[in-house]
């Protein structure tokens, strides 16, 4: 979710209701150390930046230094983050070339280390995400969750395919269930969840404690809240398209109005040329709308270019 988690779609996401958590963008340990050096703000430092509506918040770190992760780990403490969560299952080539994210999986002394190193740098919860393996043949879904238990980790979240995977193929939800038997502490079940039947269907099949959602969340940020009303009641409401005018043109103003001493304005027309490809999924003409964004040059004629797209597609008035 780098490039996508950053303050302004998870106050977004905030807002819609349902989801118990939130968490940074993936982010370097040691950008996080270097920011807190510095005098001006830095882009690790405005990735890690989050407004009080965002309670409860985890900063997502990851590193394979011990003594920076836990440096790391002590700013984001003294930020006012809710808990720290190390990710050892990103799969790109260039974290893991670094021997971070699921690079970390074949070096499980080091992950021990790193570990214990940020348990005893901080106070509040620590949790960690990973992935089952390096590939089918080297799977440590069961002994990461043990280690993270032994070193004293709140909980654990896992998404079931390996590194060689990425995200292509299936999740395996077994595996999941392997960490679950094997464990006392919370397990996060994550990957494949693209609708609320799947988050209640990974719960039964597994018995995980909770779900974690991540692409999803892009194209429809209600799911959260769709979930929620689903476990409770077993029906849930599916958004009609001129609710999709309402989360963009209300994600667009919030991209504009986005400014403040601490936080250097974000780069409000690229949000919304990425965002427009998620939040069209579905909308019928859609297409069209995501083309003609991509052609425009300020945040003022993106937004007016959604009013009038749905004023003209679905009937809905402009704001």
């Amino acid at each position: 979710m780098a490039g996508v988690t950053d303050t302004v779609f998870r106050r977004l996401i905030r807002s819609q209701g349902g989801c118990g958590l939130i968490m940074t963008e993936f982010t370097s340990s040691h950008g996080v150390v270097a920011a807190a050096r510095s005098a001006k703000p830095t882009r690790t430092f405005r990735s890690i930046y989050f407004d009080p509506e965002e309670h409860p918040i985890s900063a997502q770190l990851f590193g394979s230094d011990p003594q920076v992760m836990a440096d790391a780990a002590s700013h984001c403490q003294d930020m006012g983050f809710d808990l720290v969560d190390i990710n050892f299952g990103c799969p790109v080539k260039k974290v893991v070339t670094c021997n971070g994210g699921s690079g970390l999986l074949r070096d499980l002394p080091l992950v021990e280390r790193i570990l214990r190193s940020v348990r005893s740098a901080i106070s509040i919860p620590l949790t960690m995400k990973f992935r089952a393996g390096w590939n089918d043949r080297e799977l440590v879904n069961v002994r990461m969750a043990r280690l993270a238990e032994d070193c004293g980790l709140q909980a654990v979240a896992l998404h079931p395919r390996t590194r060689e995977q990425g995200y292509a193929g299936h999740a395996d939800w077994t595996r999941i269930a392997e960490v679950k038997a094997a464990v006392r502490i919370p397990v996060i079940g994550n990957g494949d969840i693209t609708t609320p039947e799947d988050a209640v269907r990974m719960t039964r099949e597994t018995g995980c404690d909770a779900v974690m959602v991540g692409r999803a969340a892009s194209s429809n940020p209600w799911i959260f809240r769709q979930i929620a009303d689903y476990a409770a009641t077993g029906r849930y409401q599916t958004p009609p398209e001129s609710a999709r005018y309402e989360i963009m043109r209300r994600y667009y103003t919030m991209l504009q109005d986005h400014r403040t001493p601490e936080y250097r304005t974000v780069d409000a027309v690229g949000k919304m040329k990425q965002f427009a490809t998620y939040f069209t999924h579905g909308v019928r003409n859609g297409a069209g709308l995501r083309a003609d964004i991509y052609h425009a040059h300020d945040a003022a004629h993106s937004l007016d270019l959604v009013d009038a797209f749905f004023e003209r597609e679905l009937a809905v008035p402009a704001a």
